[in-house]
């Protein structure tokens, strides 16, 4: 059995069949009928057949989800335009008018509009609860609760899931359980070992890696992606055939990517943790997160993700002093999204400001004085020296 990194660059390749090595772009909305009516059916009708229309499949969309499938240890994926096209399209294929879900109170925040905005407005109805409390997802199960929606570790907070009671508990109520693991990715986190029955993606993250596509994926059993893929015929956000390329190509580093990123960000968490700039650090990483312990059991690395909080002497100096180390980087750059190979940073309760209200921030953990830090493959000497002299501007 191959290894996972032998995984991401060859799994798949039987979509591929042409002569070329590196697979080739598939620039076409439609596919020729070799003059088989039975065949044309065939292609009509399968789920997400490579060869028939671009809205239904694409054999580079079908390798990437191969690969994403492998990955995630389910029966199949697909994959989508965009990150929200997964994450709406996967729910929507669960839930209908009359349904609850259970989800958390920190989720990125077009998580939460879906949730608050979109949901609302057909009928379905959300409760939200603390995901450090393992009761609350219990006591706010409901006779029509058809989805435990989850996201571990949360954005931007970085608090953690216990995916194995999530998985558990979904088990012995028959309730389909869902985690985003964008912030994880599957080479540090494989919610399937703990019972998740789907896992989903913004590939535009992690999986994607250069900052240079929107992308997302939805994993799962045979059956249920088919009734996704059936949904997305409607919806209609289709994986362009050039950022199906791109993914592809980015995947086949995702472990190395990833392996020097956690690195990385493991140093960064630990020197600004002991610089008296620094009031905070959520790094799960850290023994000193309130949830190592948990965190370690179900993760395999720590990701490239974490917070900050910048000291100050009241809120509003806080709020400043963090405008100014965010001013002053110069390796790390103020925009949004993560997961890149470039190190980014931004300000949460300002890119956040029109989507949550100051107590759904406050529910969040979203202060003014924070910063979330996505951590590249730079070198770590020049990492730290940016964070250096930026805190010197103080």
């Amino acid at each position: 059995m191959s290894r996972l990194e032998t995984n991401l660059i060859h799994t798949g390749k039987e979509f591929n069949t042409t002569k070329s090595v590196v697979t080739p772009i598939y620039q076409t909305s439609t596919y020729l009928a070799d003059g088989d009516l039975a065949a044309y059916i065939h292609a009509a009708t399968e789920p997400k057949h490579p060869e028939f229309y671009h809205r239904h499949g694409n054999p580079t969309n079908s390798q990437v989800a191969a690969i994403l499938a492998k990955l995630e240890k389910t029966e199949d994926a697909l994959v989508l335009a965009t990150g929200m096209a997964a994450i709406s399209t996967a729910i929507l294929a669960i839930v209908k008018s009359g349904d609850h879900i259970v989800v958390q109170n920190a989720h990125y925040s077009g998580s939460t509009l879906f949730f608050n905005d979109f949901l609302a407005d057909y009928g379905i109805t959300i409760t939200r609860v603390d995901q450090c409390n393992n009761q609350a997802f219990l006591n706010a199960i409901q006779e029509n609760t058809k989805l435990l929606y989850i996201e571990t570790p949360s954005n931007p907070n970085l608090n953690i899931t216990d995916l194995a009671f999530i998985g558990q508990l979904g088990k012995d109520k028959g309730i389909t359980t869902m985690v985003d693991n964008t912030f994880a990715s599957p080479i540090n986190q494989t919610p399937k070992d703990f019972g998740i029955d789907i896992v989903i993606h913004s590939a535009t993250k992690y999986l994607g890696g250069h900052s240079d596509l929107t992308a997302g994926a939805v994993c799962g059993t045979k059956e249920y992606i088919n009734k996704v893929w059936r949904r997305s015929l409607v919806l209609g956000a289709s994986l362009s055939p050039f950022d199906s390329w791109l993914l592809l190509r980015g995947l086949k580093t995702l472990a190395l990517r990833v392996d020097q990123i956690n690195k990385n960000a493991l140093a960064l968490a630990q020197y600004l943790n002991s610089h008296k700039a620094i009031k905070k650090v959520i790094y799960v990483g850290l023994p000193n997160h309130a949830q190592y312990e948990l965190a370690k059991s179900q993760m395999k690395g720590f990701t490239g993700m974490l917070c900050i909080e910048v000291a100050g002497n009241n809120e509003e100096e806080e709020f400043k002093n963090a405008q100014t180390i965010l001013g002053n980087l110069r390796i790390f750059v103020n925009a949004a999204s993560l997961g890149g190979v470039e190190s980014l940073v931004v300000h949460p309760a300002s890119m956040w400001g029109s989507h949550h209200s100051k107590e759904q921030k406050e529910t969040s953990g979203i202060t003014r004085g924070m910063l979330r830090i996505s951590v590249g493959i730079e070198h770590i000497d020049d990492i730290i020296a940016d964070w250096e002299q930026a805190i010197s501007k103080l």
